[in-house]
């Protein structure tokens, strides 16, 4: 589609995050503690804890940061914390999935619930979203490691199942079962990654245009700023020019 940036529109979430960086630290602290507690603390035999490690390092996250989220697990503070998924449906029809991490289930969803009423959204029952996702790994490298064609052959010889490329960032999508195999596919010749994630990749997108972009965002940023959320994913799909009003 022209006019249009398919990775700005599901990572949107990542720029505003740059400006709170005491927040990333936190989330990134979240997610390595209980990656920590799910399973062995050594990041050589736990991918979840290497993968959230690398993210922590790419934000340039301090090792004395890191250490604690992980002492944390091992020391059992993590007993009362639950993942859940929360999905629902902001302006013009999009659907967004909300990843949360909690020691309050009620106070989780009752923020969750009220930032969607607040700002244009429904939040749905569990499944009336995530069918119309993907769960895949998403590896992110910046432009400097290679060209489009250098990344492309790199993925395909590694395993992944796409490439894109802008002026940005080179974005290599696998399966959810190959992200670890693939991310040392490409650190073999690349180097680390500058992030790697998890992520609900739309199979699909819904136009979005004109006031709703505003309001959606509103809705986006509004769940972002609850300290439990810890991920947003929308099936969104809007003009470079949208986004840039947006963002400013």
């Amino acid at each position: 589609m022209a006019g249009h940036s398919k990775f700005k529109n599901i990572q949107f979430r990542k720029g505003a995050q740059d400006k709170k960086r005491s927040k990333i630290f936190s989330k990134l602290s979240r997610d390595i503690t209980l990656a920590a507690k799910g399973g062995v603390p050594d990041p050589t035999a736990n991918a979840r804890l290497r993968l959230a490690i690398a993210n922590a390092r790419a934000e340039s996250m301090p090792k004395d940061n890191i250490d604690r989220a992980i002492k944390k697990a091992l020391g059992g503070e993590t007993d009362t914390y639950e993942e859940i998924r929360y999905e629902g449906f902001g302006p013009g029809g999009v659907g967004l999935i909300v990843e949360v991490l909690t020691d309050n289930r009620n106070r989780a969803a009752a923020n969750v619930r009220t930032a969607f009423n607040k700002n244009g959204g429904n939040l749905g029952e569990t499944g009336s979203v995530a069918f119309m996702f993907d769960r895949v790994g998403q590896i992110v490298y910046p432009p400097a490691v290679g060209s489009e064609d250098d990344v492309m052959e790199a993925a395909i010889e590694a395993g992944a199942e796409d490439a894109e490329s802008d002026a940005e960032s080179h974005v290599i999508t696998t399966a959810f079962e190959d992200m670890n195999a693939v991310l040392e596919g490409l650190e073999a010749r690349f180097g680390p990654a500058k992030s790697t994630s998890i992520i609900w990749k739309p199979k699909s997108s819904t136009p979005v245009a004109g006031d709703d972009v505003a309001t959606l965002f509103k809705l986006i940023d509004a769940l972002d700023d609850d300290d439990d959320v810890q991920n947003v994913y929308g099936n969104y799909d809007m003009s470079d020019e949208d986004l840039a009003k947006y963002t400013g």
